[in-house]
């Protein structure tokens, strides 16, 4: 959890205090962090194939069509995760609420 939380941090999106009144809350408004943020900052790429990035991917014969149908599913998700924001997710009365993350 400490990683992942590293990983959100070094891409701005939460911040974190040590002491007892520590913790980590969000670099930014949840209206300004998609879901495709977070998943490029824990992952990197959207998607990879076999740990490799889609860019490359060839597939001979009859399965040379395969890689653009990757690409596709790809950019298909990165649209969908691109168009929701941490706010979204939210229920309509919890959206008034600071945005502490969690405690140290």
């Amino acid at each position: 959890l400490k990683s992942v939380v590293g990983e959100l941090r070094r891409a701005g999106l939460v911040r974190s205090r040590r002491g007892c009144e520590g913790g980590y809350w969000l670099g930014r408004p949840a209206e300004e962090i998609a879901l495709l943020d977070v998943v490029r900052a824990v992952d990197g790429e959207l998607i990879t194939l076999r740990g490799a990035p889609l860019g490359g991917l060839e597939y001979p014969g009859p399965a040379a069509g395969l890689p653009g149908v990757w690409r596709q599913v790809e950019s298909d998700a990165s649209a969908v995760l691109g168009a929701l924001t941490l706010a979204a997710l939210l229920p309509a009365g919890a959206r008034a609420q600071p945005s502490a993350v969690g405690a140290a």
